[in-house]
């Protein structure tokens, strides 16, 4: 199939407001840069159609764009999907817990499952990793709920949209909307199997409902005995485009991991160099951290204003309140005086 030729994206001017690159890395029919005037055409439509039941938040292009590759541009599928992807934010209060969430238990449930992202991988996109064999839900549960532990994981996701992969995309010089994942199952034994895939099914339809097309690629490690025989099987479901992004390794995983990802990125006990100061685990390290790459999130610049909005009343009552109260204190300053 021949490459589809560069098309300049066609923003628009009421949603558009990007300061990151917005042509894709590689000429790939559907992608930014890469669009036929018929895909153009259909991000205007679903666009319009969205307007039309009352939709303002989340019409750029490249969300649109993502929402339509999910679904093979068939517009009413992607409507769908992303009026449900609408309805869940709203039932779980996201848009208003994003940008006070805090999340102190972080470090004692990551003594029992770490997911964090560290810095990149060679063409520039986030990495992410998973370590599935210390889950144990009864203790913490103990630490925390199941629901904190799935908005903690959707904040996240939103971090992942802005800052990080702006700001990954600033230092690479192109688009980057994927992730880099590392999903480790040392450890997960029989005995565990059950809670663990429970879990991860949850976390998965999280991330295949409401966040389309960010993976890029997946390396699936210290896979469990007979897991590749349930895999040969289950890829037979998916889409061939992902199953492609979907890498099965043992135990002997460090060489293709390496081939993806450089060695001073790579924390040291996956095979790389890297030993952050107080553990990679809870670094956060990764050009959303580096000054010249980063900026803030929309969500947080959204904060700001409304901090802004909220003091101003409050300093205009502060000042009338002085206007009102200085002509007493003169009347009681003048007996003091005479």
């Amino acid at each position: 199939m021949a490459e589809p030729a560069p098309a300049p994206l066609e923003l628009d001017p009421k949603y558009d407001d990007y300061d990151f690159p917005t042509t894709a890395p590689a000429a790939q029919s559907g992608h930014p840069g890469y669009l036929t005037a018929e895909q153009q055409a259909q991000v205007h439509q679903l666009r319009l159609l969205l307007e039309s039941e009352g939709y303002k938040e989340r019409l750029d292009t490249l969300t649109l764009l993502r929402f339509l590759r999910a679904r093979k541009f068939d517009v009413e599928l992607a409507k769908k999907m992303f009026i449900d992807c609408e309805k869940w934010r709203q039932d779980t209060n996201l848009d208003e817990l994003l940008p006070n969430w805090e999340y102190p238990e972080k470090e004692e449930v990551f003594k029992y499952y770490p997911q964090y992202y560290h810095k990149t991988d060679k063409d520039g996109r986030p990495v992410y990793i998973e370590q599935l064999g210390g889950i144990d839900l009864t203790a913490m549960y103990k630490i925390t709920t199941a629901e904190r532990m799935l908005t903690n994981l959707a904040v996240e996701y939103e971090r992942v949209a802005d800052p990080r992969l702006p700001a990954c995309s600033r230092k690479a010089g192109t688009l980057l909307e994927t992730c880099c994942s590392i999903m480790d199952f040392k450890g997960v034994g029989l005995a565990k199997a059950s809670q663990v895939y429970g879990y991860v099914k949850q976390v998965s339809a999280l991330s295949q409902n409401y966040y389309p097309e960010r993976l890029g690629h997946l390396y699936l490690i210290n896979t469990p005995w007979g897991f590749s025989t349930v895999w040969s099987v289950v890829k037979g479901w998916l889409d061939p485009v992902t199953v492609k992004k979907i890498h099965v390794l043992g135990s002997n995983y460090q060489k293709e991991l390496l081939a993806q990802i450089p060695a001073e990125n790579l924390p040291k006990q996956f095979g790389g160099t890297c030993e952050c100061e107080g553990g990679c685990q809870l670094s956060d390290m990764g050009p959303w951290r580096e000054p010249e790459w980063a900026k803030p999130a929309k969500w947080e610049k959204k904060k700001e204003a409304g901090s802004t909005t909220e003091a101003a009343p409050a300093a205009a009552k502060e000042g009338a309140e002085a206007e009102a109260g200085a002509p007493a204190a003169a009347d009681a300053a003048a007996p003091a005086a005479a």
